[in-house]
C-alpha cells in the first residue's frame, strides 16, 4: 500500500475510535487503541518509536519519538487538546524532515469533531488525486 492508501485506513479508524469513546482522555489511551486498530487492519505498528537524527554529522540514535510509525512509512501525532497550537504542524514536518518520512497526521482527539482534529503533512509526497 502506499503512504496515501495506509493514511486513509489511518484516518478511517480514528473516526471510528473518536466515534465510540469521544474526547477527553489521554493522548497514551488514544495511542494505544489507534495502534490496536491499525495492528487488527493488519499493519506493522510500532508505539514510541525512537527515530534516531543526524546533526552536524553527529548521529544521535534517539532524536524524538514517534507516537506511531505505520508500515515504517507513515508517522502519527497524537493530541488530545481542546485546541491546537499551529506549532504542533511544524512539530510533525520537522519530525518528518528528520526521519526522512514524507507523511505524517497529526490527530487531535481532544476535537468534538474529529474530522477537524486531523491534519495530513507532506514532506516532498504529492497530494493524492480526488476521484
Amino acid at each position: 500500500m502506499t503512504e496515501n492508501e495506509i493514511a486513509r485506513v489511518v484516518v478511517d479508524r480514528a473516526f471510528k475510535i473518536h466515534v465510540e469513546v469521544g474526547p477527553g482522555l489521554l493522548e497514551s489511551v488514544y495511542e494505544l487503541l489507534l495502534a490496536h486498530e491499525l495492528e487488527r487492519a493488519g499493519f506493522r505498528v510500532e508505539r514510541q518509536k525512537p527515530v534516531p537524527i543526524v546533526y552536524r554529522g553527529v548521529r544521535f540514535s534517539e532524536g524524538f519519538r514517534a507516537d506511531i510509525l505505520v508500515e515504517d512509512c507513515v508517522l502519527i501525532e497524537i493530541k488530545s487538546l481542546e485546541t491546537m497550537p499551529a506549532v504542533c504542524s511544524k512539530q510533525v514536518l520537522t519530525y518528518l524532515k528528520m526521519s526522512g518520512k514524507r507523511l505524517g497526521l497529526l490527530i487531535n482527539f481532544g476535537s468534538p469533531r474529529i474530522k477537524d482534529g486531523i491534519h495530513r503533512i507532506a514532506n516532498g509526497l504529492h497530494e493524492p488525486e480526488d476521484p
